[in-house]
């Protein structure tokens, strides 16, 4: 059995802002927004406008918080209440997450547009679930999948470059994720689909990733930029958009969610734990004696962090307890050609210290 869920339509183009009224019209006169503060203020005064002007109401909704099980169903009964025939949800990961699980559970179209390139929750098939400390609870997978995907790189070109160098870790990781399958798992037709797909974002940075980095920093539109955010969005999310009888989930991105749990690294965007997460599997790939160095070298090139600040007063019993409750399904772990084991974890953990410190 394969399986293919992606978005019907990728829209990448600058201003695409504008045509918002022209490109709902056909499709809904009255939409529910579900948005940030500040995602808002960046594709506006010119979305709203477009929206007028094509005679579309919107009830504009901003979450405050994560995307949890709560906020999902208050923004469902929002969306009923406004009779709402459409969801477009404008902002990061966490509002474009809740955007696609609030039309999921109502069985509406949904529209992402994210405004920044950190993540590919525009595209995924899944909403991620938090509780509202941003634990992560669970991959809440989605019956239908959004309508359309809006990516305007001039929104993007103006957001802190802190974000498109998450988002290029978070694009490296599948492709260092999903090759760890092949010598168990080659003949599988959906791992090799997502393999060609993390190969197309990993080529894409590998030659325009720092150019992408310096001219966000400069706040211009280039094919640089455009190459890069297109591989963080649409070739990350195309490659975890392939299923079949034989899933093959990211180790890195189980251990993320385990971080998720610490307070003292909340403030590392999601790319950032994914990154350090990459460092802890290449420890596990390689027996916990070396890692891999080119791999190391791209996470320093983009300033993901690389050791564990101290997690609590008893930081060894707070490495062991993220080793402990890490969760992997097991016959993915079967899969693997190399040890899920906790203790493996925990000292792979704690040994990013030792390999943080490694010149590149």
């Amino acid at each position: 059995m394969l399986a293919i869920k992606s978005p019907k339509t990728y829209h990448h183009q600058p201003g695409i802002r504008t045509q918002a009224g022209n490109l709902i019209a056909p499709m809904a006169k009255n939409i529910l927004i579900i948005t940030s503060p500040h995602a808002w203020d960046a594709v506006n005064p010119e979305l709203a406008l477009s929206l007028q002007e094509q005679g579309i109401r919107y009830d504009r909704q901003i979450l405050t918080g994560e995307c949890t099980h709560e906020a999902v169903k208050k923004h469902q009964q929002q969306a009923r209440a406004s009779q709402a025939e459409l969801i477009l949800g404008i902002g990061g990961g966490r509002v474009l997450d809740c955007a696609k699980a609030v039309g999921d559970g109502l069985q509406l179209p949904v529209i992402t547009m994210p405004t920044i390139a950190a993540t590919c929750a525009a595209w995924s098939p899944v909403s991620i679930i938090y509780d509202d400390a941003g634990g992560h609870l669970k991959s809440q997978p989605l019956q239908v999948m959004p309508l359309m995907v809006w990516v305007d790189s001039e929104v993007i070109a103006k957001s802190d470059v802190r974000y498109l160098k998450a988002g290029i870790i978070d694009a490296l990781a599948k492709w260092y994720e999903f090759r760890a399958y092949l010598q168990k798992n080659g003949e599988s037709l959906a791992l090799n689909l997502k393999i060609h797909a993390a190969r197309f974002a990993l080529e894409a940075i590998q030659q325009y990733g720092l150019q992408a980095v310096a001219d966000n920093a400069q706040h211009q539109i280039t094919p640089a930029l455009i190459r890069v955010i297109d591989a963080n969005i649409a070739g990350a999310g195309l490659a975890n958009s392939m299923r079949d009888d034989a899933p093959s989930p990211g180790v890195a991105h189980a251990i993320h969610n385990r971080l998720t749990h610490q307070p003292a690294v909340h403030h590392w965007l999601h790319g950032e734990k994914v990154g350090f997460s990459l460092l802890v599997q290449s420890l596990l790939e390689h027996q916990n004696q070396s890692t891999d160095a080119e791999l190391l070298a791209l996470l320093k090139q983009y300033d993901m962090p690389l050791i564990l600040p101290t997690l609590s007063d008893d930081h060894a019993a707070s490495v062991k307890q993220i080793a402990q409750s890490f969760k992997f399904p097991p016959a993915s772990t079967a899969l693997l050609p190399f040890s899920l084991d906790p203790a493996e974890i925990e000292f792979a953990l704690l040994k990013t210290q030792d390999i943080a410190s490694l010149p590149h």
